[in-house]
Parts: structure tokens; C-alpha cells; sequence
């Protein structure tokens, strides 16, 4: 306290003599303790306390004396405790500042310096709560925590992944779908193309639904004329007799009866006609006489009673001979066709339909085709294409359908002589005997005023081979009554050239 007394000191005296705690020495009372200001958490300071000003009176009792704690040196060892202070000068009582008093400046820390501070003063700060775990406890819970949200993460994402897929399915997609997708074109077609061909020939083709006694068939036609008749093969309508029902579908879907006006199964033709149709559009008729091998060709009909089928191909061939039919036994039910061969598709309904050139005209009636199995067959047989297709020119089909027209029967050309058909050689021998027990070569015939006499060997007909008795009737049905024929024919090992003009026979 201050006064004019002489102050006592704070501990007695040391019996030992050990400084400092002894008789007075050089050591001179220790200053008054000033700690700085304590910061409070997260680094904020808080307000200073008040500074204590020696030498003013006042209420506030000394200060008791100042003890430390051990202080912890780095790393958790105990250092040794500092000695205790006896202090035997008298020490100023501090006075704490009054409130009304003027603030001084602030003390120097280095003139008020706490020795035994400096070890807590140096040690590291420390935040209160948990104990920081070390490197390796760290990394592992790093671990597991960056395992745990992946997991969680995949979950999330699984179930997220399957309510959306789910919506998807049930509802077709987020929104609705457009495809990318052509402007619309005009829908006129070149002429000559398979489309224009089509367009133009359609509306006149024809299915023929046949049934009769025990039998049926369907077949393809071909409107000739505004009049009702329609060409079509004699195998199509075979099935309806005498008795029978006919029934034509056109391409706009409308039904007629038909009735046969004529028909002529050695070249496969007939003709059958409706009544009380109007609006009929016939199919222009081109020349076979003008057909090259290789050039195109479309074929409509209706196979498997498919109607309207367009196919399409070329040429393959030109007077093919074929002969199809033959089913009675007794040959009057085969036809001889020097025909055109096709690989347009054809199959069982298309024959009786046309088959056209690129200006859409009839060059050829579908009739037969050439199956895998055995041999070339009509459509009684349910066989399919190979790219074998046959049809009857239509030069043919014209004249034989002009003569069913107007007289319901048609004529054949002929030479007047019987044929070895068993002969196995090269080229058409005449027979030894005629049918029915006549001569071979008919008194008063062709053959005769030619001079043919029985065996002689025909080889060529117009400068063409012929192979068989079959192609020499094919090559003479090719042509109309009346017409000039060379023919070159061998005799006792000698060939000789003979010309005749074709008589003219009823077919059957």
C-alpha cells in the first residue's frame, strides 16, 4: 500500500538463508503481473480488463501473491516446477484505476514481462472438444466415408434409374417420337417403268374365280375389246365344263358372270365374255414378231389368288418350243406353243394374264412355267418359279382369238402326214402307218403335193432345226393356215428342200 511506512514483507524470513526466500539480496521485488488478454473461441477478443494503477487509494485489496502451474513443454513432458518467490521488499499495493480517472496509455509488455508466463504464453493453442485423430485414423475414415456416399450414390441412382425407366416403358418415351420421314412426291411414274406399266394395265386385267363339277381353279384374263370378251388360257376355264360358273373380278373390285364364247386346248386359248359391264378399257396389242431377247418385261396376275400382282423381267428366250398338258392320255388336251420364254416371276393364277412390253402392250399370255420337279406344267400342278415362265406371242393369241369370236372354233395349220412320236433320233420322222390305220401322209395334203413320202426324216422347217416330232407341230402352229413352209428332210441317207403351202384342220 503507499505510505510513508515501511512495508512488510510478504513471506518471513528464510531460516536456511536459500535465496530468495534469505536475507534481502540483490534481487528486486518482482513487478506486478500482467497477462494479455485472453481470446476467447473462434479467435474473437474480448474486452481488456481493466488496468490497476500503482499508488491510488482505493477499495480493492492487494493482489495476493502469483503462483504458476507447471508448465507442459512441447511433445507432453513435464518440465521442472520454477522455484517459489519470497519477496522481501515491499511491494507497491496496485490500485485498481477508478472509473472516473482518465485511461492511461497502455503499459509496455516488455517493461510488465511475466517470466513464468513465457512456457504457457509458448504453448500451442488448442480447441476445446475431441481429440484430433491421427494421419492414419484419418485416412481410413476418409475411406470409408468416400465408400459409403459411393454406395449411397449408386442406390440413389439405381432407383432413380428404375422409376424413370419404368415411366418410359409405361408411358412410350418423355415425349412424343417423330421419325425423320420423306416429303410427299407426286405419285406419277415414268410411262416406261414397272409403275407406269402397272398403272396403265391394271384397271384392265381380270381374276376368273372357275368352278364345276367336282373341280375349281382361279386364273387370270385380259379385257380385248369394250364389248366384254376377255382372253385367257383353256386350262383356267377347263374346270367349268358345260355346267359351270365363271365368275370375273376386275381391279376396281367389281363382279360379272362370264360364259365361254370358245375355246382350243391345242394352243391353250379361250375366250369368255360379260355382260351388262360398262366403262371396259382394253389392253392395247403389241407384235411378238418385235421381241429381242433381253428386253423387258411385265407380267400381272393373280397367283395363289392374289390379285394384281405385278412382276417384272426379261426376255430369256424366243420360240421355245414346249408342250404342256397331255392329262387325258390321248393327246387331244396337249398344246404346242413356240413360246416366249421369261424370267418374270409366274406362278399357279397367273396364267391367262398378259405379259406386256415397256409400252404397256400385250406381247404374250401366261401360260406355263418350268417347276424343279418334273417338267414343264400348268397351273393344275402347285408348283413355284424357278425363273422359268413361258407364254403363248401374242401374233398367236390374236388370230386364234379373232377365229373363237366368230365361230367359237379355231383352225389349225397343218402339213398333212403322221408322225413317229417314238422316234428317238434327231428330227421329226414320218410314220410308217397313219392313225387309224390310214396312210402316214394324207392323200390330197400339203405333204403329199410335196412330195413326202412315210420315213422321211424332217430336219429343218424355214432354215430352223427341229429335234423332235413335238417342235415340228410347235414350228407349223406357229403359223397360219395358208402360209408357205421350206422344209429339209432327209431320205436314204440324202437331203432334199421341199416347199408346200399349210392346209387348214378344226381344233378340238
Amino acid at each position: 500500500m503507499a505510505g510513508g511506512g515501511q512495508v512488510r514483507p510478504l513471506h518471513e524470513p528464510d531460516a536456511y538463508s536459500t535465496p530468495p526466500y534469505g536475507e534481502p539480496g540483490p534481487w528486486a521485488p518482482a513487478p506486478p503481473v500482467q497477462h494479455p488478454a485472453s481470446t476467447p473461441a473462434h479467435g474473437m477478443a474480448s474486452a481488456a480488463p481493466p488496468a490497476v494503477t500503482e499508488g491510488e487509494p482505493g477499495p480493492w485489496a492487494p493482489a495476493p501473491p502469483v503462483q504458476h502451474p507447471a508448465s507442459t513443454p512441447a511433445h507432453g513432458m513435464a518440465s521442472a516446477a520454477p522455484p517459489a518467490v519470497t519477496e522481501t521488499a515491499a511491494l507497491p499495493v496496485p490500485a485498481q484505476t477508478r472509473p472516473d480517472v482518465a485511461d492511461a496509455p497502455p503499459a509496455d509488455p516488455w517493461g510488465r514481462y511475466d517470466p513464468w508466463a513465457a512456457a504457457a504464453a509458448a504453448a500451442p493453442l488448442q480447441q476445446a472438444g475431441p481429440a484430433t485423430p491421427d494421419g492414419t485414423r484419418r485416412r481410413g475414415r476418409a475411406r470409408r466415408v468416400i465408400v459409403g456416399g459411393a454406395l449411397l450414390l449408386a442406390l440413389v441412382s439405381g432407383g432413380i434409374g428404375g422409376i424413370v425407366g419404368a415411366y418410359l416403358e409405361r408411358n412410350g418415351g418423355v415425349g412424343t417420337v417423330t421419325l425423320p420421314q420423306a416429303e410427299k412426291e407426286t405419285t406419277g411414274r415414268d410411262p416406261g417403268s414397272v409403275a407406269g406399266i402397272a398403272a396403265r394395265a391394271l384397271p384392265s386385267v381380270v381374276t376368273l374365280h372357275v368352278s364345276g363339277a367336282g373341280s375349281a381353279g382361279t386364273g387370270t384374263g385380259f379385257v380385248l375389246d369394250e364389248r366384254g370378251h376377255i382372253l385367257t388360257n383353256d386350262h383356267v376355264v377347263e374346270p367349268a365344263g358345260k355346267n359351270g360358273e365363271i365368275t370375273v373380278t376386275f381391279h376396281s373390285g367389281d363382279t360379272a358372270r362370264a360364259t365361254v364364247v370358245g375355246r382350243d386346248s391345242g394352243y391353250d386359248l379361250a375366250v369368255v365374255k360379260v355382260k351388262g359391264v360398262r366403262g371396259l378399257a382394253p389392253l392395247p396389242l403389241g407384235n411378238s414378231d418385235n421381241v429381242r431377247v433381253g428386253d423387258p418385261v411385265v407380267a400381272i396376275g393373280a397367283p395363289f389368288d392374289l390379285a394384281g400382282t405385278v412382276t417384272s423381267g426379261i426376255i430369256s428366250a424366243r420360240e421355245r418350243p414346249i408342250t404342256a398338258g397331255g392329262e387325258k392320255g390321248d393327246g387331244s388336251d396337249v398344246s404346242y406353243v413356240d413360246a416366249l420364254q421369261t424370267d418374270a416371276p409366274i406362278n399357279p393364277g397367273n396364267s391367262g394374264g398378259p405379259l406386256l412390253d415397256a409400252e404397256a402392250r400385250v406381247i404374250g399370255i401366261n401360260s406355263a412355267i418350268r417347276s424343279a420337279g418334273d417338267g414343264a406344267e400348268l397351273d393344275g400342278g402347285q408348283t413355284g418359279s424357278i425363273g422359268l415362265g413361258f407364254a403363248i406371242p401374242i401374233n398367236q393369241g390374236k388370230r386364234v382369238a379373232e377365229e373363237l369370236i366368230s365361230t367359237g372354233e379355231a383352225t389349225h395349220p397343218v402339213i398333212g402326214i403322221t408322225l413317229d412320236m417314238d422316234y428317238s433320233g434327231d428330227g421329226a420322222r414320218v410314220a410308217a402307218k397313219g392313225s387309224g390305220g390310214g396312210p402316214p401322209v394324207s392323200t390330197g395334203g400339203p405333204g403329199a403335193k410335196a412330195g413326202i413320202e412315210a420315213g422321211d426324216v424332217i430336219t429343218e422347217v424355214d432354215g430352223r432345226r427341229v429335234h423332235s416330232g413335238e417342235e415340228l407341230i410347235v414350228k407349223t402352229r406357229a403359223h397360219r393356215p395358208g402360209d408357205r413352209l421350206e422344209l429339209t428332210l432327209e431320205r436314204d441317207g440324202k437331203e432334199r428342200t421341199v416347199s408346200l403351202v399349210l392346209g387348214s384342220s378344226d381344233g378340238g
